[in-house]
């Protein structure tokens, strides 16, 4: 069956199909996704294969909020949750302690981290994460393919196996820049969307009043 292709305000039928388990298509601040919901192992499965991802790698947890973010993984409160506030939201994809294991079939090879986002979503997307709270997010693309900053860039066989593709127009098309909160310091391991000198230039200020250190 052909996948939905829906725009903004008409999100029932993608809610529909992430519930259902179903993987769909949605776009970001940085470029589109492949989208499954994030609370179970066989939806993940199915968005991994679908994609030819090994799933020895990663995908990161996309939530509505920091807040729902915190209800995802409870133990980022105390732990690093000034410094997601301070980064969060944007176009940042953060590596973070996971010390309980959450969501395994996420966390590729490392259960001990996991990849977390805040999005700043396009208007076609913001009704879908609110009414689900968090989806799995891995680029809609296949594997060393080009991240896709419009629907005619995906890929036909992820567009034939999503329920639905939720069409936001042209978006930036750079990938999120990764930083990893687990360290002693901060450290940026993909430069992105935001540069490494804002992002540590936030940090300082989380430093400054003292949330940085807290970590420790």
């Amino acid at each position: 069956m052909e996948p939905l292709r829906v725009g903004n305000g008409d999100a029932d039928h993608a809610v529909s199909a992430l519930r259902a388990g179903k993987p769909v298509v949605l776009p970001t601040d940085t470029v589109y996704g492949l989208c499954a919901s994030p609370y179970g192992e066989a939806p993940v499965r199915r968005a991994y294969e679908l994609k030819g991802r090994d799933p020895s790698q990663p995908s990161a947890i996309l939530a509505a909020d920091v807040d729902m973010l915190f209800e995802c993984v409870p133990e980022l409160r105390s732990r690093v949750g000034p410094i997601l506030r301070a980064l969060l939201p944007g176009p940042l994809t953060l590596v973070v302690p996971n010390p309980a294991h959450r969501y395994r079939w996420l966390t590729g090879s490392n259960p001990d981290v996991i990849g977390v986002r805040v999005a700043q979503l396009p208007p076609a997307a913001v009704s879908i994460l609110a009414r689900v709270g968090a989806v799995m997010a891995t680029s809609a693309n296949l594997p060393g393919g080009r991240d896709p900053r419009t629907i005619d860039e995906i890929p036909d066989p992820l567009i034939d196996g999503c329920e639905a593709v939720i069409d936001g127009g042209e978006l930036p098309g750079t990938p999120s820049t990764v930083v990893d909160l687990t360290g002693d310091e901060p450290r940026v391991l993909r430069e992105g969307a935001v540069s490494t000198e804002e992002v540590l230039a936030r940090l300082s200020g989380q430093a400054a009043s003292g949330a940085v250190s807290s970590r420790g």
